[in-house]
């Protein structure tokens, strides 16, 4: 089959599951701002909240749509990837379009189906963690230079044959462009995404996991959709294990749970300056060891690998695990022993940050259980 005709099978797959539903759940909009509610919906996916993710999703659908539609094609190659091609796939045709989404039942319709599929699913966040160990960690700052003077030619013989992933993923990374997201970390190089397809299909990976790959980065421009299908390539027959993350105290801010204010958000950048001036162990830290330009960020990154980028139902696997430990202690700027104390001293005040977020955020205040 071609790449049309998978698409279509996909396409037909989607509307039969979309009407074979008694009826959509009735859309319950929430206050909060379209950044907080796309945290919420991203994050609720991974933690397999789904009243929480479709909450977010109807607020989305009213007031920001085309970042709803951007956010789960995000979400479904960032968090899902190989851990269910089949709601990859349902997901990306979803993308479609208006024009689509009213042929398969509608906007609600879709968009409430695929958020409660990816809810459901099972999830591997290998591809960001790929992404970003690519991206930063310091072992490969000379692949990053060599790649980006490299001939097209010669970046797909590394996408073909060579034996680390890494310069596999940053060849690819290459070849199909960092001109979409910018970088300064990489070069900036306008990529030939068909060349890069092309060079997926020489290795052995479904058809329609590149086909998938492919119109998922049509649509995202995001380069996880090509990382998805390399990682594919890569997934042996070893016993793979599903197990959930460890998922820290939260509370109920309003109609918000705490772990929404997050970084991307004025709101949770608010509380992450607010939580930095306090009298506990990991503000203290972070302060005594950290410029005051590099504070937040270092914080965010230790609360995302503590609370944001936690999942439920995560597929276990040997290269997916060594990809986490490496983004988790060996990409955030600092020794090994250093990153392991930081997330285990925010671990500890997590419950501040959350009052700090309440006090910020007003609403009620109200304890959740702390298995997610």
């Amino acid at each position: 089959m071609n790449g049309p005709e998978i698409l279509h099978i996909v396409r037909h797959d989607l509307r039969r599951a979309v009407a074979q539903r008694v009826k959509p759940p009735t859309p319950q909009p929430i206050d909060a701002s379209p950044w907080v509610a796309m945290a919420l919906l991203q994050k609720a996916i991974r933690r397999g909240r789904a009243a929480l993710a479709l909450a977010a999703a109807a607020t989305l659908l009213v007031d920001a749509p085309d970042r709803l539609w951007r956010r789960c094609g995000g979400i479904a190659f960032e968090d899902i990837g190989v851990a269910d091609p089949e709601v990859l796939g349902l997901v990306t045709v979803a993308l479609g379009g208006k024009r689509v989404r009213a042929e398969l039942g509608g906007e609600w319709a879709v968009a409430s189906f695929i958020v409660e599929a990816m809810a459901k699913a099972n999830k591997c966040r290998a591809a960001d963690d790929l992404l970003m160990s690519a991206e930063l960690h310091p072992a490969f700052t000379a692949v990053r230079r060599a790649k980006a003077k490299s001939s097209n030619d010669e970046l797909r013989q590394i996408v073909l044959h060579s034996a680390n992933l890494h310069e596999r993923a940053l060849a690819l990374w290459f070849l199909v462009g960092t001109d979409r997201r910018p970088s300064r970390h990489l070069a900036t190089r306008r990529g030939e995404p068909a060349l890069a397809f092309d060079a997926l299909q020489e290795l052995s990976i479904p058809p329609t996991t590149i086909e998938i790959a492919r119109e998922g980065f049509r649509k995202t421009g995001e380069v996880l959709c090509p990382f998805v299908a390399l990682l594919m390539a890569d997934r042996s027959s070893e016993i793979t294990i599903v197990t959930d993350d460890e998922f820290p105290p939260e509370i109920m801010i309003g109609d918000v749970p705490s772990w929404a204010f997050d970084i991307y958000s004025r709101e949770g950048r608010a509380a992450y300056a607010r939580f930095l001036k306090a009298d506990c162990a990991s503000a203290r830290w972070i302060r005594g060891r950290v410029s005051s330009g590099r504070q937040i960020a270092l914080l965010g990154h230790a609360v995302f690998r503590i609370e944001g980028g936690v999942v439920r139902n995560r597929l276990r696997w040997t290269l997916a695990d060594e990809l986490r430990r490496q983004v988790d202690f060996e990409c955030a700027g600092l020794e090994s022993h250093e990153a392991i104390e930081i997330e285990g001293l925010v671990r500890a005040d997590i419950p501040i940050l959350n009052d700090v977020r309440a006090e910020l955020n007003g609403g009620q205040r109200q304890e959740v259980d702390r298995r997610g």
